[in-house]
């Protein structure tokens, strides 16, 4: 797969303070990398410079083998608190970012147009940006990052502002982007990570802490467990108090951890049967990511 963006040794100062520290990853073609991290992890930091609204103090930025400062028409971004000018419509509005972003002027009308069905806002299209709703302006910030086509969109807490359905659309309409675009986006929403990503970044404190595919932090960090739901948070407990292995409750639920393979479900449901304790479900699982991102972001 090819590589698209390469970074190495990115440095943010601030006086003595270092937002971002010296970092390095790769971004492969039509590919879709989740960048999470705390607030003050150095998310949005790194996005601007990427989108070159800052300037690195230290490191370098290649994209497609050449130097960003001659490519940033084909970057997109949408930053987390999009602003526009409350005069204009949304198509006049699309089509200002449209030239400015290098889409040939007697196209720049018709690619607004078309950029502004796509993100649901066709019908709206008229309308003043000033009196759109959270939803809409979220919408209208997609599509003037998305119009000239860029070949990376960047995207700062892109759903954070959106209710569960607004969420759910934008999610899918980064999916359809893929297959074109190569997409970075910052996200405290876990599960819009483990849903659309092939490669997860975790920063702390301005450091890469951690990176790779879900399944590669999975593996690393998701032990496998046993949940048992009984009928009662005491249940639970009594079940704790007797297990031979090493176990721990939250409620009703009980979760015994599997470490080289063992217990076996087999021995863990004879325990179960010669306890007279009453179980709903038994089931295998691992961490969630939620569980994952607190292993990582407090290590060392």
């Amino acid at each position: 797969m090819k590589t698209l963006l390469y970074m190495q040794g990115l440095t943010k100062e601030y006086g003595k303070e270092k937002a971002v520290d010296n970092i390095t990853f790769s971004l492969n073609k039509n590919t879709s990398t989740a960048l999470i991290g705390p607030n003050g992890a150095g998310k949005t930091t790194t996005l601007s410079m990427l989108a070159g609204l800052l300037k690195q103090t230290t490191g370098s930025i290649v994209m497609d083998g050449e130097d960003t400062k001659d490519i940033r028409k084909m970057i997109g971004f949408l930053p987390q608190y999009p602003q526009f000018y409350t005069w204009l419509t949304a198509l006049e509005f699309t089509e200002m970012v449209a030239k400015l972003s290098g889409v040939e002027p007697k196209m720049a009308k018709l690619e607004a147009e078309k950029t502004l069905e796509f993100v649901g806002l066709g019908s709206a299209k008229n309308k003043k940006t000033g009196t759109f709703s959270g939803g809409m302006k979220q919408r209208l910030g997609l599509a003037q990052a998305i119009v000239h086509k860029p070949a990376l969109l960047l995207l700062d807490e892109p759903v954070s502002a959106l209710d569960p359905i607004g969420r759910r659309e934008i999610m899918n309409l980064l999916k359809e982007l893929q297959a074109n675009t190569t997409i970075l986006y910052s996200t405290h929403i876990l599960n819009d990570a483990e849903e659309m990503t092939d490669q997860l970044l975790f920063l702390r404190k301005g450091k890469l802490v951690e990176q790779g595919s879900m399944r590669e932090v999975r593996e690393k960090y998701a032990n496998p467990l046993y949940k048992m739901y009984f009928s009662s948070s005491e249940e639970a407990a009594l079940f704790v108090e007797m297990s031979p292995w090493p176990t721990r409750q939250e409620g009703p639920v009980a979760f015994i951890s599997i470490e080289d393979g063992k217990p076996k479900m087999q021995e863990v449901l004879l325990k179960l049967a010669n306890s007279n304790l009453s179980l709903s479900k038994v089931e295998r699982a691992t961490a969630s990511l939620e569980e994952i991102f607190l292993q990582v972001v407090n290590k060392g």
